[in-house]
């Protein structure tokens, strides 16, 4: 490796001059003093100059400094002087300041605080950047180390003086090993000391009054106590109490009273009985004369005005002036009487956020009300005028009702509940036959249906061949009147409702007595679906009463049930089962009620009567249809069943009757094919296309009601009941006296 040659220089300084060279890239390069020797060591008689600060390694950790010291500061209270030649006042100025130094990266910032009225732009003296050391050492920057308590430091000429540091600065500085130099006072400014003193000694002509009202407006704001309270104006022409309400504004201690005009009271309804302010409570010697109670008292006014402009001096003790009080939330309690500009008020109630706030801050817990309200007259019975006969009586009611008469309003919510909804027709049919001495009529059978929307019932008498009597329409659809009721009178008459038609009811409807004798399967599960409202129907009400006729003879009952079943079959059939019971009972027991407790004890299939009911209705519709095509159905069902298993899938089944038109609704086609399905969801539609089938397979066990296209009551045949054969008596007897040992 070539050394650079210095002819005519000293050993020493050949020595010297050759650490300021370098070489890179074989190329002799000046690389200047702070070059170190090997390894980082500085050479004999070198001094490096530090350019960061340096920390000992056992402070922190070995993270670079801009993330050990993140949002670290180092906070020194320090001051300068200024000088001020242009007054004679003040020579110099002291200034006091804030010199922050962030350890992440050295840079320095000098704030002077705010001070109000100084007449001098503060704040950011210095803003934050790296500073360089003064003279002669410029090529240094301010580190760590040049800072200490009660020293100075050189920022760009002025000269600062630290007189102390916050507690983090002064841990940190001893962490680093830096003796600390004890604070010192902090000085005064004497021009700021001497304005302070004369400040003091002067008495302004507007003295300032400061009333804080802030803070009661930030904790009550939207807090209202409300007052009922009344009025006695008992001198005016009406002598008629008032009724007010009085709002409390706990945010400004205001009040303000409503009154509460009743209606048709003759007084007109303004928006407010006294406006929101505050109430001053009445003085004993009257009410002030306007300009007795100002907010400043002026002593004396001299010298003309010059433009709008003119002196006066002020009074600051405030002499002569009056002292007015107001009312106070703590003077408003229920029992009260205050004087609202005159009148005597009385505050008799409040509401509850009242109440508890009373109870919070005064410790009130009797809130005891006032009663000034005179006990309400009973309101006079409205009568009106007996029933003319012209039109109906609720026609002629809503006549009575208002000036302009209305149509009567039905009840809407329950036509929309209890009209025809699919196969729930919601309709009571009933079978009946008149109750006469006639022969001829004796023979008469009617079907009685009730309609569950809106209360009506129509009469129906099936067509009866070589009987000489013209079947059809019997009654007309409508409301039926109870019989035996005046006419002409003013309280509305009492209609026939569902509770009074059941099996073994005789009614009168216009005159003609029926005795009603059965009743169809629907109106049977209806009623005994609603029980609550058919006592007839209730079988729990049944069982009580049959109880209480029964028990005391318990023993010759299960004697008579016994042997009326010799061969201990454990079952009678409905017939003896029906006598016994009317005998037991002597008649106490209606039909409806012994054919309800026969159905409840039954042996009877439900899926089997189920798909008996659903075919016969099916059969009924496809033959009003004349549908007649079940051997291509039958054909194409039998083309689908590609495995030849005799069942297809349900939605399939439901396409292809579809698609022939099949004159059934679409929720008896989808009950009918889910009677039809086996465990795994598969119409087995050999067995449905049999049970619809009434060229081949009617059936004549059930006697269906034949359904008309238009009228509800425009059917013919017998009303249909299922009939129960079998009766468990054993469980009945169990229900009835307990289970035997």
């Amino acid at each position: 490796v070539a050394v650079p040659v210095f002819p005519g220089l000293s050993r020493k300084e050949k020595f010297h001059k050759s650490q300021l060279w370098g070489y890179c890239n074989n190329v002799a390069m000046l690389v200047g003093e702070d070059k170190s020797g090997i390894g980082g060591e500085p050479l004999p008689g070198q001094k490096l100059k530090p350019k960061y600060s340096a920390f000992p390694r056992e402070i922190g950790s070995d993270a670079p400094a801009w993330v050990a010291f993140d949002k670290q500061v180092l906070s020194f209270d320090a001051y300068f002087e200024e000088e001020v030649p242009d007054k004679n006042q003040e020579l110099y100025r002291i200034r006091h300041c804030k010199i922050y130094f962030y350890l992440e990266d050295d840079t320095i910032q000098v704030v002077e605080p705010q001070v109000k009225n100084s007449g001098i732009t503060q704040g950011t003296i210095v803003r934050r950047h790296r500073i360089p050391l003064p003279p002669p050492n410029e090529d240094q920057f301010y580190t760590v180390d040049h800072f200490n308590i009660n020293i100075e430091v050189i920022l760009y000429a002025r000269r600062y003086r630290i007189i102390d540091c916050d507690q983090f600065t002064k841990n940190f500085l001893r962490k680093m090993g830096v003796r600390l130099n004890p604070p010192v006072c902090r000085p005064d400014d004497p021009y700021t000391k001497e304005r302070q003193k004369i400040m003091d000694n002067m008495k302004p002509l507007r003295p300032y009054e400061r009333l804080d009202t802030l803070r009661q407006f930030l904790e009550y704001d939207g807090h209202v106590l409300r007052f009922f309270c009344v009025w006695d104006d008992t001198e005016s022409m009406f002598r008629d109490p008032r009724e007010l309400v009085l709002h409390y504004y706990l945010s400004d201690d205001t009040i303000e009273i409503k009154e509460m005009v009743p209606v048709n009271s003759g007084r007109d309804a303004v928006p407010l009985f006294l406006k929101r302010n505050k109430l001053p409570k009445y003085a004993p010697t009257g009410l002030y004369q306007p300009g007795t109670i100002t907010n400043r008292t002026v002593l004396n006014v001299f010298g003309e005005l010059v433009g709008n402009k003119g002196r006066y001096i002020l009074d600051n003790r405030k002499t002569g002036a009056v002292h007015q009080e107001f009312y106070k939330d703590c003077d408003l309690t229920t029992g009260a009487v205050i004087n609202v500009w005159g009148r005597k008020i009385v505050l008799c109630d409040c509401d509850e956020f009242t109440k508890e706030y009373y109870r919070t801050k005064y410790g009130i817990m009797d809130f005891t009300p006032v009663p000034y309200k005179a006990p309400p007259l009973p309101k006079p019975e409205k009568k009106f005028p007996p029933y003319t006969g012209f039109g109906s009586e609720e026609d002629s009611l809503c006549s009575c009702l208002g000036l302009l008469p209305k149509h009567p309003q039905k009840d809407f919510k329950k036509f929309m509940e209890k009209d025809r909804n699919g196969l729930e027709s919601n309709i009571l049919r009933f079978l009946a036959k008149l109750i006469t001495d006639s022969p001829i009529d004796k023979e008469r059978k009617f079907i009685i249906s009730y309609f569950l929307s809106d209360d009506t019932i129509s009469v129906f008498e099936p067509m009866r061949r070589n009987t000489g009597i013209l079947g059809g329409k019997f009654l007309e659809r409508g409301r039926i009147k109870k019989p035996g009721q005046e006419l002409f009178k003013s309280e509305p008459s009492e209609y026939f409702k569902a509770q009074n038609l059941f099996v073994g009811a005789r009614v009168c409807f216009h005159g003609h007595n029926f005795l009603l004798v059965d009743a169809d399967e629907y109106a049977f599960n209806y009623m005994e679906k609603h029980a609550n409202e058919f006592s007839m129907a209730d079988i729990s009400v049944i069982l009580k009463k049959l109880k209480d006729i029964a028990e005391p003879r318990s023993r010759e009952v299960k004697q008579m049930f016994a042997a009326t079943d010799p061969d201990h079959t454990k079952v009678i059939q409905y017939d003896p089962f029906r006598n016994l019971i009317v005998n037991i009972t002597d008649g106490a027991l209606s039909e409806h009620e012994i054919m309800t407790l026969g159905r409840y004890y039954s042996m009877r299939d439900d899926s089997e009567m189920d798909v008996h009911f659903l075919l016969a209705v099916a059969q009924e519709q496809l033959k009003k249809k004349s549908f007649e095509n079940f051997g291509q159905l039958s054909a194409v069902l039998v083309y689908n069943d590609r495995e030849k298993h005799g069942v297809l899938p349900h939605e399939m089944c439901r396409t292809i009757c579809k698609s022939f038109r099949l004159p059934l609704s679409d929720d008896l086609l989808q009950a009918l094919l889910t009677m039809f399905e086996d465990g795994h969801e598969q119409v087995e539609y050999k067995k449905l296309l049999e049970g619809l089938n009434w060229r081949e397979n009617q059936i004549p066990a059930f006697q269906t009601i034949k359904v008309p296209l238009k009228y509800e009551d425009d059917w013919s045949g017998q009303l249909p009941s299922l009939p129960v054969k079998k009766i468990k008596y054993l469980t009945l007897l169990e229900d009835l006296f307990g289970q035997e040992e």
